[in-house]
C-alpha cells in the first residue's frame, strides 16, 4: 500500500502530464508541478519518483511538440496584386444583389463592385460562374480562440479569478493555432467578437478576424466593449445603493471609485491602478458597456445604471427586449441576440419565442444582430448562418437575416467602415459560396481576409477524407 505522500505525487504527476499532452507549451504547468512535488518530503525512493515525474514532464514538453493542439494551416500571404472575381452573383448586403457581377480588390481593399467594372490587365482573374459572393460572416459573441475542448479545463482560458476584472483583455488570450478557427471559417465565418466570461465584470472583448500568425494580426478592434453579467435579482425601489444587500452595490462602488480615480489622474496623480484605468474609456463614452441580460427587470435595471453614469450600452441576450422596446429605442441601445437555438425563458412562453425574437425586435424598431452562441459556443460558431436562417423561417425577412450576421454586427461594434458589406474602400474580407449562404447544402469554396486568400482546409475535412478512403478500400 502506497503512502499518502506517494499517492499525492502520483496524482499530481498524472494531472500535469494530462495538461502537457493538451498544451505542452504551457511551461507554467511544469513549474507548478515541480513546486508541488518539491514540497513533499519522504524517503529517498519517494524523492526519486518526484524527480522522475519532473523530468518526464519536461521531456513531454520538449520532445512531443507534435501533440500540440495547433492546426497546420498556414495563414494567408499578403495580397501582391489586384484580383478580380468575375461572373458570380454578388451580394453587397448594403444594396440589392448583382447578377453576373465583378468584385475587384487590391492591397487588401475593395476597389470596385458591380456588373460593369474595368479590370486592370495585370489583375488575377478568377471566373466564378454559378457562384455567390458575400461579405465574411460576423459572429457577434463567442469564446472562439479561448476554448479548445470544453471538457478539458486546461484548454479553457475564458475566466479570470475574481468578480470584477475590467482590465482583462480577451484578445491577448486568443490562441491563433486553435483547431476550431479553420473549422469556423470553412463555413464562412471570418469575423467575430471574442469576449471573456465569469464574474460580475468579465473584462474587455475584441473584434477578431480569423486568420493570422499572432493575436495582434488577428485583432481588428480592441477593446470593443466592457462585459457585465447583470444581476438576476433586481434592485428594490428605495433601497440605498451603498448597502451590501443591494446586488448592484459592488458595481456602484467600483464606478464611484473609477470616477474619483479619473479626477485624481486629471489632477496629476502618478500611480496607476490597472482595474480603474481600464474603466476610464468607459466613463468617457469611447467604450460601451455590454450587458448580458434577458429578463425585463434586469434590462430596466441595466438601463437605469447606464443613465445614472451616462454610459453607452449594448444589450446581449435581450429575451425580453421587445417588452422594453420604448426604453431601448429612446436610448438607441442595440440588442445582440445570443443564439436562436435555445429554450423559452418561461414555461408559459410560446415554444417559438426564441426563434421569433429577431423579427419582434425588427418590428419594434430596435437595432439588433444575431450571434451563434449555443451550449458549446466555441465549437459551434460555424453554425452561425443557420441561426439566421431559422430566424428567417420564423418571420424575419431574408435580407434582414443576412444583414444580422454581416452588416448589423459591424455597425453595432463600430467597424462598419471596414467590414460587413461589399463596398469600395472596405476591407476585402469576403467569401465565395456554391449557393445561398443561409442554406445547409451550401459550401464555401473561397475566402479572403483583407485580400489574403485564406486556407479552407480543417480538421473536419481531413478526418472526412481519411475515413472516406478507409471505406473506399473495403471490398
Amino acid at each position: 500500500m502506497l503512502s499518502d505522500n506517494a499517492m499525492s505525487v502520483i496524482k499530481q504527476f498524472r494531472c500535469f502530464l494530462r495538461a502537457l499532452l493538451v498544451r505542452p507549451w504551457h511551461a507554467v504547468t511544469v513549474c507548478e508541478s515541480f513546486l508541488v512535488v518539491r514540497r513533499t518530503r519522504g524517503k529517498s525512493w519517494q524523492r526519486a519518483i518526484q524527480w522522475l515525474a519532473v523530468l518526464m514532464g519536461l521531456g513531454v514538453a520538449c520532445g512531443f511538440s507534435a501533440l500540440q493542439a495547433a492546426h497546420p494551416e498556414i495563414p494567408g500571404a499578403p495580397q501582391r496584386g489586384p484580383i478580380a472575381l468575375i461572373g458570380a452573383t454578388v451580394h453587397p448586403v448594403s444594396g440589392p444583389p448583382i447578377e453576373n457581377g465583378v468584385v475587384l480588390f487590391d492591397s487588401g481593399k475593395i476597389v470596385q463592385v458591380g456588373s460593369d467594372v474595368e479590370i486592370p490587365p495585370e489583375a488575377e482573374r478568377i471566373e466564378l460562374p454559378n457562384r455567390h459572393i458575400y461579405p465574411g460572416l460576423f459572429d457577434a459573441y463567442s469564446q472562439l480562440g479561448l476554448v479548445e475542448i470544453d471538457a478539458i479545463r486546461a484548454t479553457r482560458d475564458t475566466t479570470e479569478t475574481g468578480a470584477l476584472n475590467p482590465n482583462v483583455r480577451a484578445q491577448v488570450a486568443v490562441n491563433p493555432d486553435s483547431e476550431l478557427i479553420p473549422v469556423t471559417r470553412s463555413n464562412g465565418v471570418l469575423l467575430g467578437l471574442v469576449a471573456p466570461t465569469g464574474g460580475r465584470i468579465s473584462g474587455q472583448s475584441a473584434v477578431m478576424q480569423w486568420d493570422g500568425w499572432t493575436y495582434e494580426e488577428m485583432t481588428l478592434k480592441a477593446p470593443a466593449g466592457l462585459h457585465i453579467d447583470w444581476p438576476r435579482v433586481p434592485p428594490v425601489l428605495g433601497r440605498d445603493t451603498a448597502t451590501a444587500t443591494n446586488p448592484l452595490a459592488e458595481l456602484e462602488e467600483l464606478f464611484r471609485r473609477a470616477k474619483a480615480y479619473r479626477d485624481a489622474r486629471r489632477a496629476g496623480w502618478p500611480l496607476v491602478d490597472a482595474r480603474l484605468e481600464a474603466l476610464l474609456p468607459v466613463l468617457e463614452g469611447s467604450v460601451p458597456i455590454m450587458v448580458m441580460a434577458d429578463d425585463g427587470q434586469q434590462i430596466q435595471s441595466a438601463v437605469g445604471f447606464r443613465d445614472r453614469h451616462q454610459l453607452r450600452m449594448v444589450l446581449f441576450g435581450g429575451y425580453d427586449a421587445p417588452l422594453c422596446a420604448e426604453l431601448l429605442r429612446e436610448r438607441n441601445i442595440p440588442v445582440v441576440v445570443t443564439g436562436i437555438y435555445r429554450l423559452p425563458l418561461r414555461r408559459d412562453d410560446p415554444y417559438d419565442a426564441p426563434y421569433t425574437l429577431p423579427e419582434r425586435l425588427r418590428r419594434a424598431g430596435l437595432r439588433f444582430c444575431i450571434a451563434g452562441v449555443e451550449r458549446f459556443g466555441a465549437s459551434n460558431v460555424r453554425n452561425l448562418p443557420y441561426h439566421a436562417a431559422t430566424a428567417a423561417a420564423y418571420g424575419l425577412p431574408r435580407d434582414e437575416a443576412l444583414r444580422a450576421i454581416t452588416l448589423y454586427p459591424a455597425q453595432i461594434f463600430e467597424v462598419a467602415d471596414r467590414v460587413g458589406s461589399l463596398e469600395p474602400g472596405k476591407d476585402a474580407t469576403l467569401i465565395v459560396t456554391t449557393g445561398d449562404v443561409l442554406e445547409t447544402p451550401t459550401h464555401v469554396v473561397l475566402a479572403f481576409i483583407q485580400g489574403r486568400r485564406v486556407e479552407l482546409n480543417d480538421r473536419h475535412k481531413r478526418l472526412y477524407r481519411k475515413y472516406r478512403a478507409k471505406y473506399e478500400e473495403q471490398p
